[in-house]
């Protein structure tokens, strides 16, 4: 596509606005777009009627029903207008017999009652796509404007109807007062064989409503489907892009004039370093630094030196020569008792006089600070001990902490079954639901009492899976996943579990837990 030849602002739109932009676009060529549809579907029409006149609703039927392939031509001359190449009239006609060809069955078959046709076709005729690649296309495109397209084809089918209507009470308006005196409408509404010209004349007017309203409705579809892929491929940066290429283009001699000026080897630097020599030397007697004010009580050398003077004094500066150790950050305030201990540690003799006792306070100190850290550090991980720790160890589980009902089963010992499996296999036929249900609670209740697992009753399945997975038990995490899955789908998806996964979950229950024994 030449998008710098389009003929309409490329930009992205709301999908309403673009309909709008559609019916514009079908207003600007009107009279090709209304004239080669009258061209193509009028001959067409009288054919039909002369075949089947006997059965005017059958000829009009045949009409409507293979309208998506007449649409093929107002979108060739649309998508050739938008970027400047608009079709004659001839060459539109020359163009319909290989514009009918690709997908014209299932246009007229399973796709004709789509209510996204007219949004849908530019990529059959446009993009040429067809089977997988398609679908894949059209389910891109489809992801926002498709309702849009549903609206405008329930909005065109009721405006078709609308328009077919008030032609036919217009064309009643227009008969004579007289003539409607002595027609007899018993015989009108029973179409014998003399009224069937009255059919006929009203499929004619469905047939020129057409000619109206088709275009626009192949243009507003077409519409959406240049904003879907301006607003999906960038559209309008690109051709931001192109029109600064194009400033661009046009600037470059003058860039590449100044960039030449700017290489050139400066001649005049000799010149230019003499005249800089002199100017410094004619201002040296009149800088900064120089003796002013020679003829005055006061010179301006003198005056600097007093200054320099006063400011070396204090309160401006003042010098200390610090030979004790003290802190950098130490305030004139009271220092703390820190700071006193230190220092006085410091002054004292005993860094030189007895280096072995403060390297014995020191070693009282480390030993200290190593106890305690070793204190403080199981008692900042507690939680993470009960968790990890073997159950010979810190691992305890106080047992009035362990919840009695976790999402409404009671968890408890006594409320298993000793054999779980064989009253898994008896309920299952009948009481399906029960039979999982009673699995997924014995398991609960054994990852609690058993494996001392932490649960809580706020816990949810993925939690549960979650702290299987930190204690690093694969087999059980295993199973519990299938469990889970099946259980999900059938409390909340109601699907039941095939005959093959209960004998697995049976089998896996008796291998990790055994056949007998209290859950």
């Amino acid at each position: 596509m030449r998008l710098n030849d389009a003929s309409m602002a490329i930009r992205p739109r709301t999908a309403w606005e673009a309909l709008d932009l559609g019916i514009l676009l079908a207003q600007r060529h009107a009279a090709l777009l209304m004239g080669s549809w009258a061209l193509v579907t009028l001959p067409i029409f009288a054919l039909l009627s002369l075949l089947l006149w006997q059965h005017p609703t059958l000829s009009l039927l045949l009409f409507w029903w293979f309208k998506p392939l007449y649409e093929r031509l107002p979108l060739f001359i649309l998508s050739r207008a938008l970027f400047g190449d608009t079709p004659s009239l001839r060459q539109s006609s020359r163009t319909l017999p290989p514009l009918l060809r690709p997908q014209w069955f299932s246009s007229v078959t399973w796709r004709r009652f789509s209510v996204t046709r007219s949004f849908d076709l530019p990529v059959l005729q446009l993009e040429q796509l067809a089977g997988s690649a398609r679908q894949h296309r059209l389910a891109v495109l489809g992801q926002r404007d498709s309702r849009a397209a549903s609206w405008l084809t329930l909005v065109g089918m009721h405006l078709e109807m609308g328009l077919w209507f008030g032609a036919l009470a217009l064309v009643y308006m227009l008969i004579p007062q007289q003539m409607l005196a002595d027609w007899d409408w018993q015989d009108l509404l029973g179409m014998s064989g003399d009224w069937l010209w009255v059919e006929h004349l009203s499929n004619l007017l469905y047939a020129l409503v057409l000619v109206v309203w088709e275009p626009i409705y192949v243009a507003s579809g077409f519409s959406l489907y240049l904003n879907r892929r301006t607003t999906l491929e960038a559209w309008d940066i690109e051709l931001t892009f192109r029109r600064l290429q194009a400033r661009m283009k046009s600037l470059l001699p003058v860039l590449l004039v100044g960039l030449g000026l700017w290489l050139l080897p400066p001649h005049n630097v000799a010149l230019a370093a003499t005249g800089a020599e002199g100017t410094m030397q004619a201002s040296e007697g009149s800088g900064p630094n120089s003796n002013r004010l020679l003829k005055q009580p006061l010179t301006s050398k003198e005056a600097s030196d007093r200054i320099g003077e006063l400011l070396d004094q204090p309160p401006f500066r003042n010098r200390e020569t610090v030979t004790r150790w003290r802190f950098t950050e130490e305030s004139s305030g009271e220092p703390g008792w820190l700071a006193r201990l230190l220092e006085r540690l410091l002054r004292s003799d005993l860094l030189t006089q007895r280096p072995d006792t403060l390297a014995s306070m020191i070693e009282v100190f480390l030993w200290a600070a190593l106890f305690g850290l070793t204190g403080w550090l199981p008692w900042r991980n507690r939680e993470w001990l009960k968790l990890y720790v073997t159950p010979g160890q810190l691992r305890i589980r106080k047992r009035q902490t362990m919840p009695a009902v976790l999402f409404g089963f009671d968890l408890q010992p006594e409320s298993i079954p000793a054999d779980v499996v064989a009253e898994v296999q008896r309920l299952w036929h009948q009481h399906p639901r029960e039979a999982l249900g009673l699995l997924y609670r014995a398991f609960l209740s054994r990852l609690l009492h058993e494996q001392q697992l932490p649960l809580k009753s706020s816990h949810t399945e993925g939690e549960i899976l979650e702290l299987l997975r930190l204690q690093a038990r694969l087999e059980l995490l295993e199973y519990g996943e299938a469990l889970t899955l099946h259980w999900l789908n059938l409390a909340y998806g109601h699907q039941l579990p095939p005959d093959k996964a209960r004998d697995e979950l049976c089998e896996c229950w008796r291998a990790l837990f055994g056949r007998k024994g209290q859950a």
